[in-house]
């Protein structure tokens, strides 16, 4: 899966452009999304389990140990999400986990994951989506099978935390995906490397 990167900044090789989102409209439309998210989900969670329990029984608050329990594990689903990027990421950058760095964006109060190396843009794609598969779509389908009101809050939760993901798949989803991104060392986004290709008449 890894393979030696060219050298990208040879501008008569790659054109380099600039490719980033507002963390700000990220937010947005993470509050726009938040209805229909919750509706994806949930509508197929109480067509299964309206007839076994009640929904308002599930809705009740539990002991303040269990109230613990899902707050420990929404915690570990934002450390798990980012997590889920760099280890993604990792297994196809040529210096793997030296590559990645974690930190928090303070100002946003936004965790992130840092690739400090160039990888191909279908790459680059899987390590954007794979949170959302992992830390938002199988809680969700988890909750749906076992019902469990928990677990399908966390999917609807880390689903639409993931937002910004798919903004940034949005950006590169016209791009080449043998072209290269690089990710922007402080802003939501990354660079991206385009081939040139000569044509010779």
């Amino acid at each position: 899966m890894k393979k030696n990167t060219p050298n990208l900044e040879d501008q008569n090789s790659f054109e380099k452009v600039l490719k980033t989102i507002d963390i700000v409209k990220a937010n947005q439309k993470a509050l726009v999304i938040l209805i229909p998210v919750f509706l994806m989900y949930f509508i197929p969670f109480y067509m299964v389990w309206q007839d076994s329990v009640s929904i308002k029984e599930m809705l009740k608050p539990d002991s303040w140990m269990s109230t613990l329990k899902w707050g420990l594990i929404f915690f570990a689903g934002i450390i798990a999400h980012e997590l889920v990027h760099g280890i993604t990421w990792a297994l196809f950058a040529e210096k793997g986990f030296q590559s990645i760095r974690f930190g928090v964006m303070w100002k946003m109060i936004t965790p992130y994951c840092h690739c400090k190396e160039p990888l191909q843009i279908k790459y680059y794609l899987i390590g954007a989506i794979t949170p959302f598969v992992i830390v938002g779509l199988l809680p969700a389908v988890y909750a749906i099978v076992v019902g469990s009101i928990g677990w399908l809050l966390l999917g609807i939760f880390f689903t639409i935390g993931a937002i910004g993901d798919f903004m940034i798949i949005n950006l590169l989803r016209t791009e080449k995906k043998t072209d290269y991104a690089l990710d922007h060392p402080s802003e939501a986004g990354c660079f991206v490397y385009r081939e040139i290709v000569n044509k010779h008449m």
